[in-house]
């Protein structure tokens, strides 16, 4: 990997998910961030593909018995665009913050057509 990742914000959804939680797990979202930034390979703990959409990923954070999911994807030179965040009450992704993930990607390649 030449260079490191860079993460950047899409509207200010992911922001309002962070600024909710507490320090604790900021701290482990920020571990987690510095593992994507950084590492080539990330492991599938961290990282997963959603399986039935266009290259949307979920990040995986986990701390204490709580589940976090954030949504992004990967845009040219090592850009990763993160969208919404939930905090995971059920095994399963819920499909309604997948629409949301989905939709917001859309947002977000439509508006650098604009530009």
């Amino acid at each position: 990997m030449k260079g490191q990742r860079q993460i950047i914000f899409h509207e200010h959804y992911f922001q309002d998910f962070y600024i909710e939680q507490t320090n604790k797990v900021q701290e482990k979202i920020e571990y987690v961030f510095k593992i994507l930034r950084t590492v080539q390979n990330v492991p599938r703990k961290f990282l997963e593909h959603i399986t039935g959409t266009d290259g949307l990923y979920e990040i995986r954070i986990e701390f204490e018995s709580n589940i976090y999911r954030i949504f992004c994807c990967f845009d040219k030179g090592n850009l990763v665009v993160l969208f919404n965040g939930f905090q995971k009450k059920s095994p399963k992704t819920p499909k309604k913050e997948i629409n949301i993930a989905l939709k917001l990607k859309g947002e977000y390649f439509n508006s650098k057509k604009k530009k």
